[in-house]
């Protein structure tokens, strides 16, 4: 009598587990991005904020609650702070310039 999840060899069955990521396109796109010009990567450091801009605490009736950052639930933040790395890297290597103003 054999279990029904065990094959004949005594090893479990193991299913696959398809992970269908449908802003693959997206990611792949922002990733490939060439930063080749100097006012460009001055547009994105100053876009892409290098800290979360949603964390603060606010108070209500006196009372501190604290909102916890929530960048990380964008599915491209990683994406976009690469982004934002990359541009910062752009600035200080090729055009030699001080990135001190867009750091936190």
């Amino acid at each position: 009598m054999s279990n029904s999840t065990q094959n004949n060899f005594n090893y479990p069955i193991t299913f696959r587990r398809f992970r269908i990521d449908l802003l693959y396109p997206l990611r792949r796109w922002v990733d490939s991005i060439k930063i080749n010009n100097e006012e460009f990567a001055h547009f994105l450091c100053n876009l892409i904020p290098c800290t979360c801009p949603f964390e603060r605490d606010v108070t209500i009736l006196g009372k501190t609650f604290h909102i916890p950052p929530l960048c990380k639930l964008n599915p491209l933040y990683d994406e976009v702070v690469g982004l934002r790395l990359r541009a910062l890297s752009y600035l200080e290597g090729d055009c030699g310039e001080d990135i001190t103003q867009y750091i936190c």
